[in-house]
C-alpha cells in the first residue's frame, strides 16, 4: 500500500540540488516516486511503508550532501521502574516503522523519539508503548505544561500513597498474626484457633494486598514477560507470587509438601509489596525534586502580554503576540517575549537568564529577554522573538534535551540492563535447584526462601536511575547559574578535559578594542591625515578593530571621505582607494605579502606589542607611513578565572591571531603560560586537533559564531554568550554570561556530576554484587546467614532512594563567584570547587 510522505530537506540552493536529492531518494528501496520543491525545501515521496527503511532515506539525503530534518516527539511514559523498563520501551518505540531513534529517560519518565513525518502517525508511538505495557501520551509544549507536569506527578504520588496506606492497613495485622506467637505474653491468643486457622486469617489479610495494592506489579509484570523483556515488576511479581502460592499450597493442600516444609510465607508477600510500594513513594517524591529546575524555568514564562494595537492597550495571551507588536511593561512585571526597547528605561533582573545577580539598565535600543523581571521604571519594546523562538524557550528546550540525553557512561549500564534481569531469573532458578538438591531438610523451604530473596534483592532500579537523576540535577543546577549544557554527554566530556583553550577576543577580553596609538614612522603626512584616511578605509569593514579606528577618528571630529574600492582578506588586512590614494592596513604578514618594507616601523610596533597592544602597519600608495595600535581590555574576572582553572589542575592556553609579542604580553597579564599566536580563523580547529594529537582532552572557549569549527572539533566546546546575543547552536555548553568564571562553574559542576554518577553506579553494582550471593545462601555454610525475602525487598527499595538522594546533593554545588568571596584565589579551597 503506497503512502505519500513529505520530508524537509535543508541545504538546497539550486535546481541541480533538487535533481541530486530526487535521484538519491528515488534510489532508496521502497520509494516509487520522489519529487523535490526548492521553494518549500520539501520532498514528496510515494513509499511502501512496509519495505522502506527510514535510515536509508536519511543516508541517501546526507550522502547527496544535504540534511533531512526529522520530527521529534516527547512522550510521557507511565509505569517505568527500572533500567529494564527503559530498554523495553526503547525497543518497542524503535520498532515502529518510521522511527529513526528513541531515547527513554527513567528519571523524567519521558521518551524522545526522532521520526520521519508521514511514515507514521504519532499515535502509533503511543500505541506501541502501551502495547509493551507502558501507557504513554504526547507531551504538550506550552506555558501551562509546568502545572500539568506537577499535577501528573501529584496524581502518581497520590496513587502510591493510597496503595501504601491500603497495604499497610492489612499488612500490620498480618505481621502481628504471623509473628505474634513469638512475642512473650501473646501465646494465649494463639490458643483460640489451630495453626491452620491462623494461616487462613493470614490468607484473608494478604490477598487484598497481593491483588489490590500489588495489582500494578501484575499488570506490568505480565506485559514484560509477554514481550520477553522481564524487568523489576516481573521480579516482584514472581517473588511475591511464589511466596503467596507456596503458602496457599501449605494451607489448602499440605500433603503436597514434606512434613517439615508446611510453612506460611503470607506475611513475607504482604510486607514485600508494602515495602516496595513505600520505597516507590519515597523515590517518586525525591525524583520530583530532580526536575525542579525545568519547572522554575517554565514558571518564568508569562501567560499574558499588554500590547498596543490600533492606538489602544490590550491584554492578550502571550501565544497571540507576534513579531512587531509593541509591548508595554510596568514595574514588577515579567517580560512576555524578547524584543528591543522603543521608549522609556528601567532596571531589569536577568538573573535567571544570565546568572548575573545585579539588575541591568535597559534604555532605547537595548535588547530584552522574555521571562526576565522589570524592577523599577516602565518602558515599551518591540517584540522580535516570540513563542518557541524566544531565548527562554530555547533555554528550556536545551535543558530538557540535555536531561533527556544519555552520556557515554550510560552505555555500559544499558548493555548490562538488557541482560541483567534474565540473568537474575536464571540465578534464582539455579539457586532453587542447588538448595533443593544439596540443602538441609526441609530443602524445599530453604530453596524457596533463597530463590525469592535473589529475585527481590536484584531489582535493577538503582542502575536505571544512576545516570539520569544526576544529569537532571546537574543540568538544572547549571541552568540556574547561567551554564547551559546542550546534552548530557557534554557534562562527561567537560569533566574529563585536561586543557582549556581560550580564544582571546571576546572571550578573555571585552571584544571591543580601542585605538590607543597612531604613530607616524615615515613620510610627511600628519598624524590626523593618516588617521582620517585609515578610518575611511576601515569604515567598510565590520571587524572590531576597524570599528575602533572609526570611533577614534569620529571622536577627534575628522570627516571621513568616500572610498571607491575596498578589499579585505581575513587574518591579514585591508586595501582601499580613498580620494585616489591606495590605503593598505594590516599585520606585518600583510605588508610582507604586498612587498612593502616594514623596517621603519618595526621598533615602534615591537614596543607597542610589548605593552599588550596590537600593532597595525599603515601604507599609503605602497609606502609605509605609520603604525596604529589597538588594545582590547581584559574582561572583569578573567585573571581570577584563569587562576581558578589552574587550581583545578587544568592547563590553560590562549589562542589568538595577534602577533606572538602581543599575545605573550596579554597572556602574562592574565596568567596564561601557553600561547597559540598568529593563528588565522580557519586554523583554529587545526590547532585544537594538534593539541588532541598530543593526547590532551581539549575544551575550547569562544564566542560561538566565528569559532564554530574549533568548538565542534574540541572534546567540549563552550560558547560565550552575553545578554541575548547567544550562539545557541555553536557549542556543547553555552555560558549565558560573558564572565569567564562561568567556565570554572561549568568544569566544577561537570566534575561533581561525573563523580556523583560514578558513586551511583558503584552503589548500584556493588549492592547487587554483594547481596545476590548473600541472598542465594553462599555464606550459609560459613556463617549460617540466609537473607530474608523481606529484608531483600527493603534493601532493594533503599538502594534506589540512595541513588536519588545522592544525586540531589548536586543542588548544593556552589558557583565560583560565591566560592571566590569565601576563599580568595591562591589559598584554601580552590575557586569553583563544589561544596560537599
Amino acid at each position: 500500500m503506497q503512502r505519500d510522505v513529505s520530508l524537509v530537506i535543508e541545504g538546497m540552493t539550486c535546481a541541480s540540488c533538487v535533481r541530486r536529492v530526487e535521484t538519491a531518494l528515488g534510489g532508496v528501496p521502497g520509494v516509487s516516486e520522489a519529487s523535490v520543491n526548492l521553494a518549500t525545501s520539501k520532498a514528496r515521496l510515494a513509499v511502501d511503508p512496509a519495505t522502506v527503511d527510514p535510515g536509508a532515506l536519511v543516508e541517501a539525503v546526507e550522502g547527496a550532501g544535504y540534511e533531512l530534518r526529522p520530527a521529534e516527539l516527547r512522550l510521557a511514559v507511565e509505569g517505568m521502574t527500572c533500567a529494564s523498563c527503559v530498554r523495553h520501551v526503547e525497543r518497542a518505540l524503535s520498532a515502529v516503522p518510521g522511527v529513526l531513534a528513541a531515547s527513554v529517560n527513567l528519571a523524567t519518565n519521558e521518551a524522545r523519539v526522532r521520526y520521519l513525518p508521514g511514515l507514521l502517525d504519532p499515535s502509533a508511538l503511543e500505541a506501541a508503548s502501551a502495547a509493551a505495557g507502558y501507557p504513554a501520551h504526547a507531551v504538550a509544549e506550552d506555558a501551562d505544561r509546568a502545572d500539568r507536569d506537577k499535577a501528573a506527578e501529584a496524581r502518581e504520588i497520590g496513587r502510591l500513597r493510597r496503595d501504601v496506606l491500603f497495604a499497610t492497613l492489612f499488612t500490620l495485622p498480618l505481621v502481628v498474626v504471623a509473628m505474634g506467637r513469638h512475642v512473650p505474653g501473646l501465646e494465649g491468643l494463639y490458643a483460640a484457633l489451630p495453626h491452620r486457622g491462623w494461616m487462613l486469617v493470614e490468607f484473608l489479610l494478604v490477598t487484598p494486598v497481593q491483588f489490590g495494592a500489588g495489582r500494578r506489579f501484575y499488570r506490568q509484570g505480565f506485559a514484560e514477560l509477554r514481550h520477553l523483556a522481564p524487568g523489576m515488576s516481573s521480579l516482584v511479581m514472581l517473588g511475591t507470587s511464589a511466596a503467596y502460592l507456596y503458602s496457599l499450597v501449605a494451607l489448602a493442600w499440605p500433603d503436597l509438601l514434606p512434613a517439615g516444609a508446611r510453612h506460611s510465607y503470607f506475611e513475607a508477600a504482604g510486607v514485600i509489596i508494602t515495602l516496595i510500594l513505600a520505597g516507590r513513594l519515597m523515590e517518586a517524591a525525591a525524583r520530583g525534586r530532580t526536575s525542579d529546575a525545568i519547572r522554575k524555568l517554565l514558571r518564568l514564562q508569562a501567560k499574558t502580554a499588554r500590547v498596543s494595537r490600533d492606538g489602544e492597550e490590550r491584554e492578550i495571551p502571550v501565544d497571540d503576540v507576534v513579531p512587531g507588536d509593541v509591548v508595554i511593561v510596568r514595574p514588577g512585571e515579567r517580560l512576555p517575549v524578547d524584543g528591543e526597547v522603543v521608549s522609556g528605561s528601567s532596571y531589569v533582573d536577568e538573573a535567571m537568564i544570565s546568572g548575573e545577580p545585579l539588575p541591568v539598565l535597559k534604555g532605547a535600543g537595548a535588547e530584552v529577554v522574555g521571562g526576565t523581571v522589570n524592577r523599577t521604571g516602565s518602558f515599551t519594546y518591540r517584540a522580535t522573538r516570540v513563542g518557541a523562538d524566544t531565548v527562554l524557550s530555547q533555554i528550556i528546550r536545551m535543558v530538557e534535551e540535555a536531561q533527556g540525553s544519555k552520556p557515554p557512561i550510560q552505555a555500559m549500564a544499558d548493555r548490562i540492563a538488557s541482560v541483567f534481569v534474565p540473568i537474575v531469573i536464571a540465578v534464582a532458578l539455579l539457586t532453587f535447584a542447588a538448595w533443593l538438591a544439596l540443602g538441609p531438610s526441609p530443602a524445599i523451604s530453604y530453596a524457596f526462601v533463597a530463590a525469592v530473596s535473589v529475585l527481590l534483592v536484584a531489582c535493577p532500579c538503582a542502575m536505571g536511575l544512576a545516570t539520569p537523576t544526576a544529569i537532571m540535577v546537574g543540568t538544572g543546577k547549571g541552568a540556574e547559574m547561567g551554564v547551559l549544557f546542550r546534552k548530557g554527554a557534554a557534562l562527561e566530556a567537560l569533566a574529563r578535559v585536561t586543557t582549556v583553550v581560550l580564544d582571546k577576543t571576546g572571550t578573555l577580553t571585552r571584544g571591543r578594542p580601542e585605538l590607543t596609538d597612531t604613530v607616524v614612522v615615515a613620510g610627511d603626512l600628519p598624524r590626523a591625515e593618516i588617521l582620517r584616511l585609515v578610518a575611511a578605509a576601515e569604515s567598510r569593514s565590520e571587524h572590531p578593530v576597524a570599528e575602533a579606528v572609526v570611533r577614534a577618528a569620529q571622536a577627534e571630529g575628522l570627516a571621513l571621505p568616500e572610498i571607491t574600492r575596498f578589499e579585505a582578506e581575513a587574518g591579514y588586512g585591508i586595501e582601499a582607494v580613498v580620494q585616489g590614494r591606495t590605503v593598505q592596513v594590516g599585520a606585518r604578514r600583510h605588508m610582507e605579502r604586498l612587498g612593502i618594507a616594514t623596517q621603519a616601523g618595526a621598533a615602534q610596533a615591537d614596543a607597542l606589542a610589548d605593552q599588550a597592544k596590537t600593532p597595525l602597519y599603515v601604507a599609503i600608495d605602497g609606502e609605509l607611513v605609520g603604525v596604529l595600535a589597538v588594545a582590547d581590555p581584559l574582561k572583569e574576572g578573567s585573571r581570577q578565572a584563569v587562576a581558578a582553572l589552574r587550581e583545578l589542575g587544568l592547563e590553560v592556553a590562549m589562542l589568538t591571531g595577534d602577533t606572538r609579542q602581543t599575545a605573550q604580553a596579554i597572556a602574562a597579564e592574565v596568567g596564561i603560560d601557553r600561547v597559540l599566536a598568529e593563528v588565522l580563523p580557519d586554523q583554529k580547529a587545526a590547532e585544537v586537533t594538534r593539541l588532541q594529537g598530543e593526547g590532551r582532552s581539549v575544551a575550547f572557549v569562544g564566542d560561538g559564531i566565528n569559532d564554530a569549527p574549533a568548538l565542534a572539533q574540541a572534546d567540549a566546546g563552550l560558547a560565550i554568550g552575553t545578554g541575548t546575543d547567544i550562539a545557541i547552536e555553536a557549542g556543547d555548553v553555552v555560558l549565558m554570561s560573558g564572565d569567564l568564571r562561568g567556565i570554572v562553574d561549568a568544569v566544577g559542576l561537570s566534575r561533581r556530576t561525573l563523580r556523583t554518577i560514578r558513586l551511583n553506579f558503584f552503589w548500584a553494582y556493588a549492592y547487587n554484587v554483594a547481596l545476590i550471593p548473600v541472598a542465594a545462601g553462599v555464606f550459609y555454610t560459613v556463617w549460617g546467614v540466609l537473607l530474608s525475602p523481606v529484608l531483600a525487598a527493603a534493601a532493594m527499595s533503599l538502594s534506589s532512594v540512595f541513588v536519588i538522594t545522592n544525586s540531589l546533593r548536586l543542588r548544593g554545588f556552589r558557583p565560583s563567584r560565591e566560592a571566590a568571596q569565601a576563599c580568595p584565589v591562591g589559598g584554601g579551597q580552590p575557586v569553583g570547587q563544589p561544596a560537599e
